[in-house]
Order: C-alpha cells, then structure tokens, then sequence
C-alpha cells in the first residue's frame, strides 16, 4: 500500500482582534476576494485560488493564525495520514463534517511546537459571483479587480524557540516534506528549513530563534504574484494606503522577491512573493547555508529583513 502524500498548501486560518481593520488590508489594500461568510468566519482567496478558500478570518480576543491546512493527494490519504500520527503518538481530532464551510471530512493536530495544522481532501470549487467571474475559464475571478490582487496562496512561515531541524524532522518523517535548503550553525543544528511536497522552494518554512515569544509562532504568511513588475505596483498601493511595509528585496534563499507588510488588524505579517526558482529533479540535494552567509541568503538585495526578534513581530500559532 503506497504512503499518503500532500498535494499542496490549501489555506490559513487566522484570529484578528480587530476584524474590521483586517478585512479592510486582506480586502481592499491585498485584494483577496471573500467567497462567504458564516457564522462569523469570513473566506477569501485569491483571483487564481480555485478551492472555496485559502483564508478564513474571524474575531477573537487572542490574534493568532489558527492553523494551517495541507491538502492530500487522493481521498484515502487523509485517513492514511491520520494513521500515521496516532500510531506516532500524536493525537488527532476528526470532524466528519468540515471544519470549515466549504470542507469535507477533516481532522487537525499539533506539531511538536504546538502548531496546528489540518489535513484534508474534500473542498468546494465555488465558483465565483458572476459579478466578478473572468471570461476565462482556467482562473476563477478577475484579475486586478482591486489592491495589489495577488494570483494565489504561496507559503507559510513558522517561527519557534525549538531548534529548526527538530520541527523539519517531524515534517519529513510524518508528512513525507522534502528539505529544499537549510541554514546551518556551527554546532550542526538548522536555524532555518525551507521544504516543500510540490515544485516550488518551499511550501512551508521554520525560523529559529532562541529568542522567541513560545515555541508556536509564525513569522509570515503569503501570497505569489506573477512577476516583479507586480511587486513595485504592490508597493505603490501599500504607501498610498499607509501601510509600512519592508522592501522590495531579493532573497538569496529562494532567490525570489519580497515585500513585508503587517495585517492592523491581527498584527501577522504578509509576505508578498514573486519569481524564485522551481525544483523538478527528483534527487534534489538540500542546500546548506552557514550562519556567515546570510547577508547573501536573507537578503541578497534590496530592503533588509530584520531577522532580531525584538525588531521582528509575531503572533501565536
């Protein structure tokens, strides 16, 4: 019997103290599109998201990215994986009828660190109202309909006080993540893992900082535009709207472009992400970074990106 396997990065949930002010950036300034809202929670996504979502926002008392979900490749996975992680002694907990709306079965658990994520396969395709339904086919909303409109979801970001290798075992061994590049201190321990289940660089990201608020925070969440042309209208759009925002850059790691801006409402940061590189060799080796190269790894031009805990917020995952 072949082992589960995750297909793709399928959406954030986020907790904002301040829901109002969030929809206004994830709205407007970031352009995403709500599908729905229900019982409180609101769904967005981006023109070329097709699922029914790739964020969910709510209010609470505690801003916090809820969790993160990951979608399996065929339907069997979902149980296959939950198989996996009880038998590791990690528990599970199921809801057959969706989390969320839009969802199928489901179940979440937590990573070593304390991080929530979820597993699952069942999603609608909505399709979008007619009002803002492209003419094309293969996208589901117009482009540029409003703010910098990013395409899609990209990655996620997880900062924690554990070791980087620790938290990137756990991904590999029970999720089958494969190490794409890494940052390595002289001691032989990871302060920084990128890996992915798809092409791109990374679908996911643990930071290191001994520093940090808990062992469960995340440092960004993102979405991809097309092109670095993109980039410089979202920094156009950033500033006339008033949102601070780090860059634009270029990372040596991933070798793709950034800009950094922070959510009012919740305080998480939103990286905005473009071009980089894609990985299509199956006996890809990681690349390993020493902690005197990160001038170049970080930030190998451009605006730099702060990486000191005290210069650097975050939130509760």
């Amino acid at each position: 019997m072949s082992k589960p396997e995750i297909a793709k990065l399928g959406h954030f949930g986020l907790v904002s103290t301040d829901l109002e002010k969030s929809l206004w950036f994830f709205k407007e300034i970031l352009g995403l599109e709500e599908t729905e809202e229900r019982d409180g929670v609101h769904y967005l996504r981006a023109w070329g998201d097709f699922e029914h979502h790739t964020l969910t926002i709510r209010q609470g008392d505690e801003a916090k990215l809820d969790h993160i979900a990951w979608r399996t490749k065929k339907p069997e996975d979902v149980e296959g994986f939950a198989k996996i992680l009880e038998e590791s002694g990690t528990p599970v907990t199921w809801n057959e009828e969706g989390i969320e709306a839009g969802q199928g079965k489901a179940f979440r658990f937590q990573m070593p660190s304390g991080h929530t994520l979820e597993i699952y396969y069942e999603m609608e395709k909505t399709l979008a109202d007619p009002k803002s339904r492209s003419v094309l086919k293969n996208q589901s909303h117009k482009s540029w309909a409003r703010g910098v409109s990013p395409r899609r979801i990209d990655h996620v970001n997880l900062l924690s006080s554990l070791p980087a290798n620790e938290l990137a075992d756990f991904l590999m061994d029970k999720l089958g993540f494969q190490m794409r590049e890494c940052v390595q201190a002289p001691d032989g321990s990871l302060v920084g893992a990128w890996l992915s289940v798809t092409a791109l660089v990374h679908d996911i990201a643990i930071s290191h900082d001994p520093n940090a608020a808990s062992t469960n925070e995340v440092h960004h969440i993102s979405y991809w535009l097309d092109n670095a042309q993109d980039l410089l209208r979202a920094a156009d759009i950033l500033k006339e709207n008033g949102i601070h925002f780090v860059g634009p850059g270029k990372h040596g790691i991933s070798q793709a472009m950034y800009i950094y801006a922070i959510d009012p409402g919740s305080g998480v940061r939103v990286e905005i992400f473009t071009n980089g590189y894609l990985i299509f060799e199956p006996d890809w080796e990681p690349i390993v970074w020493t902690l005197d190269e990160m001038d170049v790894g970080f930030t190998y031009w451009g605006d730099q990106t702060d990486t000191k805990t005290e210069n650097n917020p975050t939130i509760k995952a």
